[in-house]
């Protein structure tokens, strides 16, 4: 057991800190304090609970275990790829595009009609994928530059996006300029991680196992930036699921600020990002029914 919750505190994929001579200590205290965590969360003490995790996560920064129970508390429901795997049932796209493939999780839930790309500079699929998906190891910012999307496509405009790559924002808003210009008007963008739990897994160096970045400031830019959009966060575990409709295709707004977007929200800092109380990320329950209806709401003109 202390072997156990030593590997998580003092390792994860960034660089740790070696063990000092009172890690046992510490991990007898972690493991009391997650102990009351998980009791609280399966008595129904939401409040408890997630204040329990918080308390560990005070002593041991990189306690996955931690991360992942505060994630289920505050952002209950199905998670991301359940989710996910929702939306394709759903709305059935004829073409989807995905950036960021790791281990093809969610590149395999497209459905057998759908053609579908996804993009990684170092794929690891562990999935069989359906006859019709095909991975391209490159960057995102490499593909969009060489490839012509719609060709591969069979010239059919990107149904259904996902952006999952790195998590620095101004990549991730690249990627969301670059497929929304390859989009129809009804066509959805989803965009992962733009929910974050707290500042440290929201920062844009890595320093903990489970890691979000800075994706929440895509959000707050497009909120603030592309009235013409519709913009909504999905409560869904582990770092929510932003999702933007309404889109322009023909829109430049974006490329043509693109730097002095970056540098606006660059500047954009955490605490008065979770300070704001006027909910920024517009943020809605993750429960399908309310998700079904604004996939289904009519599109609009706009810029």
């Amino acid at each position: 057991m202390l072997r156990s919750l030593l590997n998580n505190l003092f390792t994860g994929r960034p660089a740790q800190a070696t063990p000092g001579a009172d890690s046992t200590d510490l991990a007898r205290e972690v493991a009391l304090r997650f102990e009351r965590a998980t009791a609280a969360s399966k008595a129904g003490r939401a409040g408890e609970a997630s204040a329990a995790c918080r308390a560990v996560l005070e002593i041991a920064p990189n306690y996955w275990p931690a991360h992942h129970l505060l994630s289920t508390i505050e952002l209950p429901g199905e998670e991301y790829l359940r989710v996910l795997e929702r939306i394709h049932a759903h709305l059935q796209p004829r073409t989807y595009l995905e950036v960021g493939v790791l281990r093809g999780e969610s590149l395999r839930l497209v459905g057998a009609a759908t053609r579908a790309i996804g993009v990684d500079p170092a794929p690891r699929v562990e999935f069989p994928l359906g006859p019709n998906v095909s991975v391209d190891a490159r960057t995102s910012d490499d593909f969009f530059a060489a490839c012509d999307v719609r060709a591969e496509l069979g010239g059919l405009p990107v149904d259904l996006a996902f952006i999952d790559g790195m998590h620095h924002f101004e990549f991730a808003l690249r990627d969301f300029m670059n497929i929304e210009a390859l989009c129809a008007p009804s066509s959805t963008i989803l965009i992962h991680d733009a929910r974050p739990l707290n500042e440290r897994t929201a920062a844009r160096e890595r320093k903990t196992e489970f890691w979000s970045g800075d994706i929440w400031r895509l959000v707050l830019l497009l909120r603030k930036h592309r009235p013409d959009l519709v913009v909504r966060t999905i409560a869904a575990a582990p770092t929510g699921l932003a999702m933007v409709r309404n889109l322009h295709p023909g829109s430049t707004y974006i490329r043509d600020h693109l730097d002095a977007l970056v540098a606006e929200f660059l500047a954009v800092e955490f605490g008065a990002f979770a300070a704001d109380r006027s909910d920024p990320l517009a943020l809605v329950p993750n429960d399908w029914t309310q998700i079904h209806a604004l996939l289904d709401a009519p599109v609009s003109s706009g810029r």
